[in-house]
């Protein structure tokens, strides 16, 4: 059986603090970060994407780069309670080793950091910029990259329901089945995130419905581009054994996957 996840479960790590000596230059790179992003909004409203996506990135090469999560601990055996010789075989883990993992073991995720005041306005502000960024990249019709630049965003704010909002818009111009899934998923987090009374619910939920026959459609699409380069592929190798993927069929089962057959043909 596979392994589950506990996510209800996960322990915060506290952030190491930041260090006072730190604390006076990094809140110099805020405000350094605040003057140049004013500066990007005045090039966003004079509809100069490609500067005003420059002025951003200035701002955010000002801020701390984004601390990584902290991977959880290993799971450790436990030595014996009394001092009697273990029947364990030679193999067993040894005292304080990891163990390996085991059928049902329950996957604890990765341990969220708990971020002190300025680390959480560093935090914000980035997201902030990412944010604009994937707003220049979108109002100048790169879809993919207003895509990435709101990915990072959520990074940094993972409730940043404007942001979510830009990043469903994107997705749903790429019209791919990767990009309509997370759109699909995005919708999804927006319900959760907004409160039961938001007029915006109604909107969201009839295009949460409207979205789920273009993300099979889509899925159906690629996945037969993608089986007839592999034919493409296949032929070529195969014809030079006097075969193609002609003799071969493959057909959906009851797990989902596919089973072969192989017909030799006159």
């Amino acid at each position: 059986m596979s392994a589950t996840t506990d996510t209800s479960a996960v322990p915060n790590v506290v952030a190491e603090p930041t260090p006072v000596a730190d604390e006076e230059h990094i809140r110099s790179s805020l405000t350094e970060a605040a003057r140049l992003k004013s500066e990007g909004n005045q090039h966003h409203a004079n509809k100069d994407w490609e500067q005003a996506i420059a002025t951003y990135r200035m701002a955010l090469g000002h801020l701390p780069q984004r601390q990584r999560k902290a991977p959880p601990p290993p799971r450790t055996v436990e030595p014996p309670v009394d001092d009697e010789p273990s029947d364990s075989p030679p193999n067993s883990p040894k005292r304080g080793s990891p163990a390996p993992p085991q059928q049902d073991e329950v996957v604890t995720p990765e341990v969220e950091l708990e971020l002190d005041p300025l680390q959480l306005e560093c935090a914000k502000s980035r997201a902030v910029l990412n944010g604009n960024i994937a707003a220049c990249f979108l109002q100048s019709g790169d879809h993919a990259e207003a895509a990435k630049a709101c990915s990072e965003a959520l990074k940094d704010d993972p409730k940043y329901v404007k942001v979510l909002q830009r990043r469903i818009t994107c997705n749903d111009k790429l019209n791919t089945w990767t990009s309509l899934s997370q759109a699909q998923e995005d919708y999804n987090t927006l319900l959760e995130l907004l409160p039961p009374s938001s007029p915006e619910r109604t909107s969201i939920q009839r295009s949460l419905r409207a979205i789920k026959p273009r993300v099979e459609e889509a899925q159906k699409k690629e996945t037969a581009e993608m089986l007839d380069k592999l034919k493409g592929i296949g032929n070529s190798i195969l014809g030079k054994f006097g075969l193609s993927t002609d003799n071969f069929k493959f057909e959906p089962n009851s797990t989902g996957s596919y089973s072969m057959s192989f017909n030799q043909g006159k």
